[in-house]
């Protein structure tokens, strides 16, 4: 079952106004209620840049908690937020050409300089809070996941396999074969080619009027050989 993550991460209640101005938005309800209560595997298809800390945070949890198999494709972008989602993917493919983006998280703030200083721990706390989704992924160090985000990276398909943030690149195909010999191996379109050539069934052509003839010539050189010389009587058996 394929369940799309498109456009604005949004808050339950400010959904509907993306509906009404036929925008793409993804609400923590739109995924919940689209998860089959089967549990058969489900694809979530991201291309998304982001958008409500919280939500996203929602919407990882529900995934995560999901009994089934999670496969996560990201055909566009996944930024911000939607990174946050993805990492929820038992497994994580991208497009070649997507991108996945993280970094820290902002907010708008006003008052004295307490309410700043309040703000910029809260800021702090979310962002370790965010860091955990990419360090379970991804198996690196706090630090490290936070170095990352503070310098707002931006990663390509093969740049997020190599971070482990992703498992793999969609249609990649041509996984090269690696080899530790000294010696000589035969190509492997060489091996493939031959395989081939075996597998071929031979094509057998039968000539039905030749057979039949050398069939009537045996059988007349066998009447030549049987014919008796002398008569003789018949022989009956009871």
């Amino acid at each position: 079952m394929k369940i799309n993550v498109k456009g604005a991460i949004v808050p339950n209640n400010e959904k509907w106004i993306y509906d009404l101005l036929d925008m793409d938005a993804t609400s923590p309800n739109d995924i919940i209620d689209a998860l089959p209560s089967t549990n058969e595997d489900v694809e979530i298809i991201i291309n998304s840049g982001g958008g409500e800390v919280m939500s996203g945070s929602e919407i990882y949890t529900a995934l995560k908690s999901y009994a089934g198999n999670v496969n996560v494709k990201v055909v566009g972008v996944a930024a911000s937020a939607a990174s946050v989602i993805a990492m929820a993917g038992d497994t994580i493919e991208m497009s070649p050409t997507a991108q996945m983006m993280i970094h820290n998280a902002s907010t708008l703030a006003y008052g004295d300089d307490r309410a700043m200083a309040s703000a910029s721990k809260m800021l702090n706390s979310v962002n370790r809070g965010i860091a955990n989704a990419y360090m379970n992924k991804t198996g690196k160090s706090e630090q490290e996941i936070l170095d990352l985000m503070n310098e707002e990276s931006w990663m390509s398909a093969q740049d997020a396999v190599d971070l482990g943030f992703a498992d793999s690149k969609m249609f990649d195909e041509s996984a090269t074969r690696l080899v530790a010999n000294t010696g000589h191996m035969i190509p492997k379109n060489a091996i493939d080619k031959v395989s081939a050539m075996m597998n071929k069934t031979p094509e057998i052509k039968i000539d039905v009027e030749q057979i039949a003839n050398k069939v009537i010539e045996k059988l007349e050189e066998k009447e030549e050989v049987s014919k008796p010389q002398n008569k003789v009587k018949h022989k009956f058996f009871f």
